[in-house]
C-alpha cells in the first residue's frame, strides 16, 4: 500500500504557467491551504475507496506472501537448524519455526537454543518458494515464504536428530568441519 506522506505518491496537479512578468498569486500558486485540504482529502478518500473494495479477497499468492516471516531485527537473528528460516530469537520464542512447527519451539526457550543457530553463511529472501530456482536448490521449495539462510553450521542434540529422523525428515545443519558440499 503506498504510503500517503512520501512525495513519489502523490498526484499533484500541473505547476501553473506564469509569464515573465506575472507574480505568483494566491489563485496561481499550487501549495494554497485549501488547495492542500482538497488534494490530502481526494487522497484519503482514494486510500479508503482501496480497502472497500467489494471485500475482495486477496489473491493467494499475494496473501502467502503477507504471511512470510522476516527478521524483524538484523542483530541477533538465528536460524533453523532443520529448514534454515531466519529470524530473531524472539521471533522463534514468540511464534517457533513456520515450517517446523513439531519442533515446539514457541514459548520453550530451552528449545528455541537447541534447535536454532547463530552459525549461518548468507542470507536470501524467497518470496515464491514453489517458481525460486533458488529455494530449489536450497532444498527449501517445500518451505514458506521468508529470509534462509545459504549454509548452517551446527548439530542437533541426539534426541532431536531421533525425533527428526522417526517423523523422516531431513535437516541443513552440518556439523563443524563437515564437507559444505556434501548434501545429504
Amino acid at each position: 500500500r503506498p504510503d500517503p506522506n512520501l512525495a513519489h505518491n502523490l498526484r499533484l496537479p500541473p505547476a501553473p504557467t506564469t509569464t515573465s512578468n506575472q507574480q505568483p498569486t494566491a489563485s496561481n500558486t499550487p501549495n494554497t491551504p485549501a488547495l492542500q485540504e482538497d488534494k490530502t482529502a481526494k487522497m484519503e478518500e482514494r486510500y479508503d475507496d482501496d480497502e472497500e473494495e467489494d471485500g475482495e479477497a486477496l489473491p493467494p499468492k499475494v496473501e502467502e506472501l503477507a504471511q512470510a516471516a522476516v527478521p524483524t531485527a538484523l542483530k541477533g537473528v538465528r536460524s533453523c537448524m532443520r529448514c534454515g528460516i531466519i529470524k530473531t530469537l524472539d521471533q522463534f520464542l514468540e511464534y517457533g519455526c513456520d515450517n517446523c512447527p513439531f519442533l515446539d519451539m514457541a514459548g520453550n526457550h530451552e528449545r528455541c537454543n537447541r534447535c536454532t543457530t547463530a552459525f549461518f553463511e548468507g542470507q536470501v529472501a524467497v518470496m515464491d518458494p514453489g517458481e525460486s530456482w533458488t529455494a530449489k536448490w536450497l532444498r527449501v521449495d517445500a518451505y514458506l515464504p521468508g529470509v534462509y539462510a545459504i549454509s548452517i553450521t551446527g548439530q542437533f542434540d541426539r534426541e532431536v536428530e531421533e525425533e527428526l529422523e522417526n517423523r523422516g525428515c531431513r535437516w541443513r545443519c552440518r556439523p563443524v568441519g563437515s564437507d559444505p558440499n556434501s548434501m545429504p
